[in-house]
């Protein structure tokens, strides 16, 4: 009988044997030999190829694990230590001994009535007001599952409390991914865990963009339009700014205009980190109008951003530099838009925390969409890699 850990252990394992129960048998062998123990909760990441197999896996996890302290999700992609197995079989296995804390798994649906919704689900035990150093890990399916309505009651009525975690992205058509919450497999909502004590969850939240340019107030915008920058038509700024630009930044312009709209504006500068980053979506130069993905108001400060391999890959390395040697685990969830999609190089995401915080348990997805707090505050991303790091709660 293995006694109990003082302090958090973790343990990963990845498997990219096509045979679903073969694959499920060698990542909890080897993730529960690392544990030695019991594990308190465990996440689990698979491909597309495991999909047809999800109820039986999820079963066969919980009997093996002996724990029905069980999540799990579908993704095109999937993340182990140091490595990104893209488009191919994939079986990620995370393993988690939480000793002080309390681990609630929720299984979340939303249910509408008329113009009204709500969420269910939560845990019985779930008090109202949620402990500040709580987190909520969530894996959500985004044909069913409307996180941003999540994330803004969250952000409402716990707030401070950061949401991280993925959509799946496994499946193109409505049903097609999988979920899983202890035995069972369920093709929609999401299912989540709020944690609490024993362990403190850090997040690194890598939107890949780099501003440039200045600055502009919002001087007149109707909805997720952006009419005048600074008293001046969004447009002309825009071409402002890029007769100001080096030919390199311009080509990036012309491939994909993103603009940030500062999170907190209350400090006397702003940088990289400091935004959230949105793909403009339309331009009309006869109105002089940028339509971005989000709504915007007159008296916010927003900058044009750029991106490419060579940003996202500087700015996720400067965030995980701040990361201390207190790392223990970690989850990924990053953008079905990064890979070999945007790098020329594989596995860079995995490999960036690899090398920053060394061979800690990593697992995770590509995600149809991320969750992370940017300032305190919770969004949706795209482009973007969110991170869950897992530390001791004294460290």
């Amino acid at each position: 009988m293995h006694s109990q850990p003082s302090n958090p252990q973790f343990s990963s394992a990845l498997s990219t044997d096509p045979d679903t129960p073969t694959a499920v048998a060698a990542v909890c062998e080897e993730a529960l030999d690392a544990l030695a123990g019991t594990p308190d909760l465990a996440l689990v990441f698979f491909s597309p190829h495991h999909a047809d197999g999800a109820a039986a896996m999820a079963k066969q996890l919980c009997e093996t694990l002996g724990t029905d302290h069980l999540l799990g999700c579908s993704g095109e992609s999937i993340v182990g230590v140091g490595r990104e197995v893209e488009a191919a079989p994939a079986v990620s296995l995370w393993l988690a001994r939480l000793p002080a804390s309390t681990v609630r798994p929720m299984r979340l649906d939303y249910q509408r009535a008329g113009n009204e919704g709500a969420f269910t689900g939560w845990h019985e035990e779930l008090p109202g007001l949620w402990p500040k150093q709580a987190t909520l890990l969530v894996l959500g399916d985004p044909f069913s599952f409307p996180a941003d309505l999540l994330l803004e009651l969250v952000n409402q009525e716990q707030q401070g409390v950061p949401v991280i975690g993925g959509m799946a992205s496994a499946g193109q058509v409505p049903g097609s991914n999988r979920l899983l919450f202890g035995p069972q497999a369920v093709e929609q909502g999401a299912v989540s865990v709020l944690i609490e004590g024993g362990v403190r969850i850090t997040s690194v939240v890598s939107q890949g963009c780099r501003p440039v340019g200045q600055p502009y107030v919002i001087t007149k915008a109707e909805r997720n339009v952006i009419l005048e920058l600074g008293g001046a038509p969004a447009f002309q700024r825009l071409q402002e700014l890029f007769a100001t630009l080096p030919t390199r930044d311009q080509q990036m312009v012309q491939r994909g205009l993103h603009v940030g709209r500062v999170v907190s504006e209350y400090q006397d500068h702003f940088e990289q980190g400091d935004f959230l980053v949105r793909n403009v979506v339309g331009i009309d130069p006869d109105e002089g109008a940028i339509a971005i993905g989000d709504y915007v108001r007159p008296g916010q400060t927003v900058q044009f951003h750029v991106r490419d391999a060579e940003t996202a890959d500087a700015e996720l390395r400067h965030m995980l530099a701040r990361l201390d040697d207190h790392s223990l685990a970690g989850l990924l969830f990053t953008c079905n838009g990064r890979g070999t999609r945007l790098f020329s190089d594989p596995h860079h995401d995995a490999g960036a925390i690899h090398r920053a915080a060394g061979d800690i348990p990593l697992a995770g997805l590509f995600a149809a969409g991320e969750l992370g707090p940017v300032g305190g505050t919770n969004f949706m991303h795209g482009f973007t890699a969110s991170i869950a790091v897992f530390e001791a709660a004294h460290a």
